[in-house]
């Protein structure tokens, strides 16, 4: 296991760099995502349509950030289950997203589409959405207000801690 620093937007070979069980410090912006702003950027891929955000080379954290209290940029923002995003990750691979970003194992497909495509999963610890908030320094709703919480948020991060579940040969932390 290795520490790696990562800035955003990531490069395939940065990515190729990156191992099973590497310990990552995220910076620079990701954007969040869950199962509703999924299937309506999908819904926008296939119309044809720009997605809120420029996908190369991003990080989408599946995340639900929680109202921001008095003084900070966001409210708690710990990961959910990731395998709900499963049948949105080829497609969000070949519009160029880089990384996903969550908590749990993935299926076959996912780990073969992170292969083709020299991608990588991401997982950040479950149950500490206040302490991952506080690597938070900037937060802006992007797209889709009517999804509450499920809405496209851009996040600035600094140094925001994450392990790689799966790197880009298909190693995987949940089979090993």
């Amino acid at each position: 296991m290795r520490e790696q620093k990562l800035t955003t937007p990531v490069s395939k070979e940065i990515l190729a760099n990156l191992a099973c069980g590497d310990e990552v410090l995220i910076s620079g912006r990701i954007y969040t995502a869950r199962d509703a702003a999924h299937k309506a950027m999908l819904k926008m891929a296939q119309e044809g349509e720009k997605l809120p955000f420029d996908p190369r080379g991003a990080i989408i954290y599946f995340a639900g950030p929680s109202p921001a209290p008095p003084g900070f940029p966001i409210g708690s923002c710990g990961p959910t289950t990731s395998s709900r995003m499963d049948p949105f990750t080829k497609t969000m691979f070949e519009l160029g997203i880089a990384a996903q970003l969550g908590k749990g194992p993935r299926g076959k497909e996912v780990i073969q589409t992170l292969v083709d495509f020299g991608g990588v999963y991401l997982v950040a610890l479950g149950g500490a959405g206040a302490l991952l908030a506080e690597k938070v320094k900037k937060a802006r709703l992007l797209a889709f207000p009517e999804l509450g919480p499920e809405a496209v948020y851009e996040l600035e991060v600094e140094n925001f801690p994450a392990i790689v579940a799966i790197d880009s040969k298909g190693n995987n932390i949940f089979k090993n």
